[in-house]
């Protein structure tokens, strides 16, 4: 992972539009390709990024560009669409590298486990006919939750991720795992579900957006404590 603490701005271009004017920002370059903008508040969301796969390179500023104080030009472009970031860096306060190894992923908490053990279980619910593939399928960047086929689809593979809320981050880390799947040639075409007991509205629109599923799974329900058939309303 790279850090860089430089005066910069940043210009976004493609399915929207966005521009960061001139201030001090992190600049966090991971070992999967993605490059993000922060600033010293918000939260952990970042001002502006670019989601692998895609490239990075780095370019001497145009010679106006350099009279205004430009030292460095940050070109990423997203490899499947025309989606790029254009970061011109000014001065630079900070710049290193480090080598975190691989990390083991996130644990889940006993609902999320639980509801991938159930889940697994009654398949069906992802549609008539599907079969299990395996849990905690392996990628390069963590296991998938739940590998399936659906046989409406020509067998095509599903891959679930499930969450107790699912927000935007679960969008982006399912179309990681999306990404890295449909290169395996024994895999693809690989389509993903957005599993979870609650999805914010964001998630929805990002989700359908990128082609991927979601559906909502009743917790009570799967573990046979709630039965809708006794509901009166």
């Amino acid at each position: 992972m790279r850090l860089v603490v430089a005066t910069c701005t940043a210009t976004y271009s493609g399915r929207l539009d966005a521009h960061l004017p001139l201030a001090r920002r992190l600049l966090v370059v991971k070992a999967d390709g993605s490059v993000l903008l922060h600033a010293d508040g918000g939260s952990y969301k970042p001002l502006n990024w670019m989601s692998p796969p895609c490239s990075l390179t780095v370019s001497a500023p145009s010679d106006d560009a350099a009279a205004a104080g430009v030292t460095e030009v940050w070109t990423v472009q997203q490899a499947k669409s025309d989606d790029r970031l254009v970061v011109e860096l000014y001065d630079v306060a900070h710049d290193s590298s480090h080598d975190l190894g691989v990390d083991p992923g996130l644990v889940k908490d006993g609902v999320e486990a639980h509801l991938q053990v159930l889940l697994a279980e009654q398949i069906s619910l992802l549609g008539e006919g599907h079969t299990l593939v395996r849990r905690e399928f392996p990628t390069a960047i963590g296991p998938v939750d739940i590998l399936a086929r659906d046989p409406s689809d020509g067998f095509r593979h599903v891959a679930v991720e499930i969450k107790r809320r699912a927000t935007i981050d679960a969008v982006e880390q399912l179309t990681r795992y999306l990404d890295l799947l449909n290169r395996d040639p024994l895999l693809a075409p690989v389509r993903g579900i957005l599993a979870a007991q609650s999805i914010a509205p964001q998630a929805r629109v990002l989700a359908a957006d990128r082609g991927i599923d979601v559906l909502v799974l009743d917790y009570d329900a799967m573990r046979g404590v709630d039965d809708a058939s006794l509901r009166l309303f």
